[in-house]
């Protein structure tokens, strides 16, 4: 039996690999092609060669403490701290006042829907049937955001509402099932759902922190082990989410049951975990990271989703009663969404502080809704022998609610997931920026061009014949001419458009480089977050043609003697450098960073990168701007360096030192890699590189 579950879980993963590349070869989303797949197993395991394909079954505690904290955790991570503090008030309006209004929907008009089809069904089960189905799964929805260039914020607040809504939707799974379980006393059950409900949250968002600061430090403490590293990242989401249940089930005050969030929990751990422990990690720990998480979710979602439709194939309930109730509450769950998305957002545009989300933008939320994996797994938690005592039908609550449960989700990948790329163009929201639309054409030109020398490069070397040539010459020619001929019809104000294209390329430049300096150790954590929030920032207000900052230091200065040191002082730990200094490595770091830009625009001429940028005004313009920071940035570090001379010239002296040692190890490396030298003198040389009189 046990070969036979192994056999399963092997096969399964195997098949989910075909689908994969079935699903880019269809383009039909990966997980609705999963779920078609799990409801074929259930009659092929009735052949007796495949009888093992279903000996793997999703339990609730297999989803529950080993798949979820891994959906949990990789969403939560790969989210930027920041981009959610822009849009605060809509995301949490959205994943609590909209899941709230969405529960109560279908709860009381399911109620009313049920009576309609001659079905008595008590308002508890509705509205538990409200918490289970409200919460959305962002998994098939942001691939497709992706692929057809939804705007970055829209994504973002999907994304964002789609993970704090979790753990709301979790809470009230568990108030209600509590309720059910041991009864409704009136005014005292409600005041102490409300109690536990913002203890579950708040409580469940204190101890994430905590955890996820602590392993924060672990990191930092074994880093350069990446073995070590690695591990503390993989435990972070399981420890915090098996021990916020473990203090659930044991943490009792004043004769009170405190609950918390494990959900919540392990999301702030994660998100801790991606905004700062990251920082921590050795360079090739960080950057393997988000491949080691991907996969992870990527087996997760693909064993979940394809069970999936092995469980609708193989209820208990009959169709025959299931198949109106399902079609009623597909409805309901539908139009609930979209009260409480306009209502939400109605609401969080009143928010001044916040630009207000247009309407074809809610069209979007409304309909690109999917349910997943957090459905099934609530599901899956109700215990088989709940019943109430109105409930007089000879299948229980629990197979009710898998029933119309599993046909929502069902509903929502085979309709929504498949026609979702048709509303995002029918609104128009996949429409290209302008410096988009102008990159859209001078890259094909740049492309067309390339082509070109390449044609006569082959004809050069004889690898094709002369009418070969004339051909490939001739069309390549003429759609380079098209497409150039596009990007002038296309463009009114084209200066301004090249010159936006060449500070978001000058900025991507600037985000490169000041990585490899955080890589070779040239800056600290903290100098290197700094310098990259202002180029961020700076990227975002150019993609949204902005203002340009009239500082560099608009979002710095509030950073010095204050947030930079907090966590430091949270943690016990000494404060390493004074504001002088800080404010030192910022200037210096921009400064090395703006003479590299100032570099790579030099050399332009000569690059087929001009191809792309080749309007001299706006070249011109972007040059002097890189040239007045360059100006006053040398004018700030003179400041700083009059002020503290003593105390900078020994900093200067000691990161030298240090750059020269990264140097002495890369460049050993680099003879090593090449086979220069064998391995034997790689460690003779690298021992020695830590003795007293090595090179610096």
């Amino acid at each position: 039996m046990t070969l036979d579950v192994y056999l399963s879980v092997f096969t399964l993963m195997l098949i989910s690999l075909g689908i994969n590349v079935l699903s880019l070869k269809t383009r039909i989303p990966y997980t609705v092609l999963l779920v078609i797949a799990g409801s074929l197993l259930v009659p092929l395991s009735g052949i007796d060669a495949f009888s093992f394909v279903t000996s793997f079954q999703l339990t609730p505690e297999l989803l529950f403490f080993v798949f979820l904290p891994i959906l949990i955790f990789e969403s939560a991570y790969n989210i930027n701290i920041r981009n959610i503090k822009e849009n605060k008030y809509t995301i949490s309006i959205l994943a609590v006042v909209g899941l709230l209004i969405s529960t109560f929907f279908i709860g009381f008009v399911g109620q009313w829907a049920f009576q309609l089809l001659g079905f008595d069904i008590p308002l508890l089960v509705t509205l538990l049937f409200g918490a289970v189905i409200s919460a959305t799964d962002p998994v098939a929805v942001l691939a497709l955001f992706k692929e057809y260039g939804t705007p970055h914020r829209l994504t973002l607040i999907f994304e964002g509402e789609s993970l704090f809504n979790d753990g709301t939707a979790f809470a009230i799974f568990l108030l209600l099932l509590d309720i059910m379980l041991h009864g409704y006393n009136g005014a005292p059950t409600i005041l102490q759902g409300v109690f536990s409900f913002f203890i579950m949250i708040l409580g469940g968002a204190l101890f994430g922190l905590v955890m996820g600061l602590l392993f924060s430090k672990l990191i930092e403490w074994v880093k350069g082990h990446e073995h070590l590293e690695i591990t503390l990242t993989l435990l972070v989401a399981h420890f915090t989410f098996l021990l916020a249940e473990l203090i659930s089930e044991k943490l009792v005050i004043n004769g009170q049951h405190i609950h918390l969030s494990s959900i919540i929990a392990t999301m702030v751990s994660s998100i801790v975990m991606g905004n700062y422990g990251r920082f921590k990690m050795s360079v090739g720990v960080e950057e393997y990271m988000g491949k080691f998480w991907n996969y992870f979710t990527f087996i997760a979602n693909s064993l979940v989703f394809i069970l999936m439709g092995s469980l609708f194939t193989s209820l208990s309930i009959s169709l025959k009663i299931a198949f109106l109730p399902i079609l009623m509450m597909i409805l309901v769950v539908v139009i609930a969404r979209a009260v409480s998305i306009y209502l939400s957002i109605g609401i969080a545009n009143q928010v001044k502080s916040e630009e207000s989300i247009p309407l074809n933008w809610q069209h979007l939320l409304s309909w690109g809704s999917l349910r997943g994996s957090l459905a099934v797994i609530m599901v899956l938690l109700i215990p088989d022998d709940l019943s109430l005592p109105n409930w007089n039908y000879e299948f229980s609550i629990k197979e009710f609610i898998v029933a119309i449960t599993i046909g929502s989700i069902y509903f929502t990948l085979m309709i929504k997931a498949m026609t979702i790329g048709k509303v995002i163009r029918w609104l128009k929201i996949d429409a290209l920026l302008p410096h988009e639309q102008m990159s859209y054409f001078k890259s094909k030109a740049l492309i067309y061009h390339t082509l070109d020398i390449r044609i006569q490069k082959l004809f050069e070397h004889h690898d094709i014949n002369e009418a070969q040539y004339k051909t490939f010459t001739t069309e390549y020619q003429k759609l380079y001419q098209q497409v150039t001929e596009q990007s002038k019809d296309k463009t009114k104000d084209s200066s301004h458009v090249v010159e936006n294209m060449l500070r978001i390329y000058t900025l991507a430049l600037q985000k490169s480089e000041l990585k490899e300096m955080f890589r070779r150790d040239e800056i600290n954590e903290s100098i290197y977050k700094k310098n990259r929030l202002i180029l961020e920032t700076q990227t975002e207000r150019v993609e949204q043609d902005q203002a340009k900052l009239k500082s560099l230091n608009a979002y710095i200065n509030s950073w010095i003697g204050q947030s930079s040191h907090f966590l430091r002082r949270l943690l016990f730990l000494p404060v390493n450098q004074t504001e002088s200094q800080e404010l030192y490595l910022y200037y210096r770091t921009q400064y090395k960073l703006i003479c590299n830009v100032l570099d790579e625009l030099a050399v332009m001429e000569n690059s087929p990168l001009i191809e792309i940028f080749d309007d001299p005004k706006a070249l011109q313009n972007v040059v002097k701007i890189y040239q007045d920071l360059k100006n006053k940035t040398v004018q700030q570090m003179r400041h700083e360096i009059q002020s503290n001379r003593d105390l900078l010239d020994d900093m200067n002296e000691q990161s030298a030192k240090a750059l020269l040692d990264i140097t002495y190890t890369d460049t050993l490396k680099e003879l090593h890699d090449h086979e220069i030298i064998s391995s034997k003198l790689y460690i003779l040389l690298k021992k020695e590189m830590n003795k007293p009189g090595k090179i610096n």
